[in-house]
């Protein structure tokens, strides 16, 4: 059940790639190669799984909502049943800790049940009936209802960072498989074979349900072009995707320049702002110094949420909330990074980080030679002034690092919010002597951040039915939606209206019995 193939995985078959070029996993700790060659996928298998999915459409996008929360339900169960298979792989391919290997795979299959009582719930169809009055003068009016129906197959992009949450079965699959749309996922190169044990999963349960072969398929591939190949395919109807602000972009520009465009969801760049006033550093500045430097180094810094930028007001709170967070994170100890590439681009970015006129480094982590692809922590201040002064400082170095900005004065710290790009998180630390300070800047902060926290830290991302994990540009291509949560299948749909159809051909969440047992609104008001 758990036999790794080193193929792709299209439809029901197994499948060598045939674009010429071969490639394998490398353990970050070592730097060895780790598992079984996988050949790269190219026109022809990107050709032959979208056209299983366009075929597998028809059928699946009709299957009812209990059908889809079955389904899915099925594949955490299968993915529960591979889950010390899958362990395995995914520690020796990423070089995270095993208990990101549990909570992960916890977090996968945990989306997917909530996807499945979202369906049976219905609220997601978005259903909305105006009763018609053929009685109505001067002109009758029409009975018009609507819902909200499948763009299409979803080609998905599995995160180097997420190897199972942002993978083959997260959340942009689980969100696109619920909205009736199937999937055509490019796995990340870097964990190859934590990605096909995962196909095999959702493909166990693609059989266990008698769905068409087509509604699921996993490509293998380390190039850009087999990327581009999927994304411009005419099959594809939208794109998911987590990852760098390059690769995002570029992938949107692709699906502009189809002859049918298509929407684009990615989830590329954010240094997540904290902002920390006076009265809470005052009160536990050096408690705080020690919690933001937990979260700056957690999974190495790896993850889109992980506070690059602090903020804070001049004075001798700020002083011991600076010495606490140097003192910490001279403490941490080196940790393998994701891959040779990631390693090589965080060295790259602190670098440039301390290159900088008017910045000054902190403290740096232990580190260890014997890492292959290691991660040395890194701190760095600079003034308001210099941030100003340096667009370049607001860059996401994607790992365990970060800059501290000391502003002058409330007037600066207003300056430095007013130039911040679009974010995922902004965080705010207060007392109730701080609140007038903060209600005026969550104010501006509810302008540029999908989420935002008062107190806590962004690292860490609750799955629900509130969550944002999204927001303005470059944080995400798509400011509306998220990609975390059940507002996430919202993505893969579009609305459509029903005028004054025959009662016998409306579909089954539209009609007056209403035999779906779903949450409706009639002329505007929840449906008695």
């Amino acid at each position: 059940m758990t036999d790794l193939t080193g193929t792709s995985l299209i439809g029901a078959a197994d499948v060598t790639g045939t674009a010429g070029g071969v490639f394998r996993a490398v353990d970050p700790a070592t730097g060895e190669h780790t598992g079984p060659e996988y050949a790269e996928c190219g026109p022809a298998e990107v050709a032959r799984a979208t056209e299983l999915a366009a075929t597998a459409f028809a059928a699946y996008r009709r299957t009812s909502p209990e059908q889809r929360a079955a389904f899915l339900e099925s594949i955490a169960e299968e993915i529960e049943a591979r889950a010390e298979a899958i362990a395995e792989r995914y520690l020796a391919e990423t070089g995270l800790p095993a208990g990101r290997a549990t909570g992960e795979t916890g977090r996968t299959t945990g989306q997917l049940r909530m996807f499945a009582a979202t369906l049976r719930e219905g609220g997601w169809l978005q259903v909305r009936i105006d009763p018609g009055n053929p009685q109505r003068t001067p002109a009758p009016k029409p009975d018009i209802r609507q819902r909200s129906v499948p763009l299409g197959p979803v080609a998905v992009f599995g995160a180097s960072n997420f190897p199972l949450a942002f993978s083959v079965a997260g959340g942009d699959t689980a969100s696109a498989l619920a909205a009736g749309a199937p999937v055509v996922v490019k796995a990340h190169p870097s964990h190859p074979a934590t990605s096909e044990l995962v196909g095999q999963a959702i493909r166990a349960a693609v059989q266990r349900h008698g769905l068409p072969e087509g509604t699921f398929s996993l490509l293998q591939g380390a190039s850009n072009e087999l990327g581009a190949a999927l994304v411009t395919d005419p099959r594809i109807a939208a794109v998911g995707f987590t990852g760098s602000r390059a690769g995002g972009l570029a992938l949107v520009r692709l699906a502009q320049q189809r002859e049918v465009p298509i929407p684009v969801y990615a989830e590329m760049s954010a240094v997540n702002p904290v902002f920390l006033l006076p009265g809470a550093l005052a009160e536990k500045g050096e408690q705080l110094g020690v919690e933001f430097v937990t979260s700056v180094t957690g999974s190495a810094g790896q993850l889109c949420t992980k506070p690059g930028l602090a903020f804070v007001i001049e004075g001798e709170s700020a002083d011991a909330f600076v010495a606490a967070a140097g003192r910490a994170l001279g403490e941490v100890a080196a940790a393998p990074m994701l891959n040779p590439g990631i390693a090589r681009a965080y060295r790259s970015g602190t670098s440039a980080t301390e290159s900088t006129d008017g910045v000054r480094r902190v403290a740096g982590g232990a580190a260890d030679e014997s890492i292959a692809c290691p991660g040395v922590a890194a701190l760095y201040e600079t003034t308001g002034a210099e941030f100003l002064a340096q667009p370049a400082l607001q860059g996401e170095v994607f790992g365990p690092a970060s800059l501290i900005v000391r502003v002058a004065d409330e007037k600066e710290l207003a300056a430095v919010v007013a130039v911040l790009e679009g974010q995922l998180t902004a965080t705010v630390h207060a007392t109730s002597a701080d609140h007038d300070l903060a209600g005026e800047l969550l104010g501006e902060l509810e302008l540029i951040a999908g989420r935002v926290l008062f107190g806590g830290w962004p690292t860490g991302v609750e799955v629900g039915h509130a969550m944002v994990h999204g927001g303005p540009f470059p944080s995400t291509s798509a400011p509306s939606t998220t990609s975390v949560g059940m507002r996430a299948i919202e993505r893969f749909l579009r609305p459509v209206a029903y005028q004054n159809l025959p009662a016998e051909l409306l579909p089954a969440e539209l009609r007056d019995d209403n035999p779906l047992q779903i949450f409706r609104r009639v002329d505007g008001l929840p449906e008695a």
